[in-house]
């Protein structure tokens, strides 16, 4: 059985209920990496929302192993938000606190409230929160207040932050806008990395290039439809085309 299971996702906005999302299906396995390329205004950003119960699904199924998520209501949003790590373009960490902190605290839907706001943290997480660092080659940066690292340190953290609470998939939208190539590059092979080792699952926004590289599956978009579901490779002319 696969473990996410996603039928006729649709969404649709405003008076007219334009489609965004039109009957999207998908069936997606532990340890993949997946890239969401298509146009602007294809869907890409509000399929990885609607994934995240982070906006509301005008019609569709979303079940995550055995449980149907719609139909299990609040609980299915908490396992949800507890289970997955929306990441964005410029991640939300607390600026003052270092990078070690901000690992630790998570994000929320992940810790306690009484965590979020004082910061306090059990003593037995912290070696835990270390080795995430280490692995994503931020241990040298781990005592640095968030405020002073790098755009692609910043996304590695947020990374961190989402592993260190046992995240089983990671959704980020567009995680290397604004960063050099090299750093970008950087944190798209951390992404994939994490697949092989710790079958996370990605399911990512990322230009072209990287998608053919680093991608174990390539998913285009073309106006809230899926124009195409591929193995990781070189896009065809023809597939180019759609995007």
């Amino acid at each position: 059985m696969s473990m996410i299971k996603i039928e006729n996702l649709t969404k649709t906005v405003g008076e007219h209920k334009t489609k965004v999302l039109d009957r999207i299906n998908l069936e997606i396995q532990h340890g993949e990496m997946i890239a969401i390329l298509g146009p602007s205004g294809s869907g890409k950003s509000t399929l990885l929302k609607c994934l995240a119960m982070k906006e509301s699904w005008t019609d569709g199924s979303f079940q995550v192993g055995d449980i149907d998520i719609m139909k299990a209501g609040f609980s299915g949003k908490r396992k949800i938000s507890r289970e997955w790590a929306y990441v964005e373009q410029s991640p939300q960490l607390h600026p003052e606190r270092t990078a070690l902190k901000n690992v630790l605290i998570g994000q929320a839907g992940q810790t306690p409230i009484w965590r979020m706001l004082t910061g306090m943290v059990r003593s037995d997480d912290y070696m835990g929160a270390m080795d995430v660092l280490e692995s994503l080659g931020l241990l040298d940066k781990a005592h640095q207040k968030a405020s002073t690292l790098s755009g692609g340190e910043r996304q590695r953290v947020a990374i961190a932050r989402s592993l260190a609470h046992g995240v089983k998939v990671v959704l980020a939208d567009e995680p290397i806008t604004g960063l050099d190539p090299k750093s970008g590059e950087d944190v798209i092979k951390t992404l994939r990395a994490l697949c092989s080792s710790e079958r996370v699952t990605i399911i990512t926004v990322i230009p072209l290039e990287l998608a053919e590289k680093y991608a174990t599956r390539i998913i285009g978009l073309q106006e809230g439809h899926i124009a195409f579901d591929i193995k990781g490779r070189r896009l065809t002319s023809a597939e180019r085309r759609l995007l």
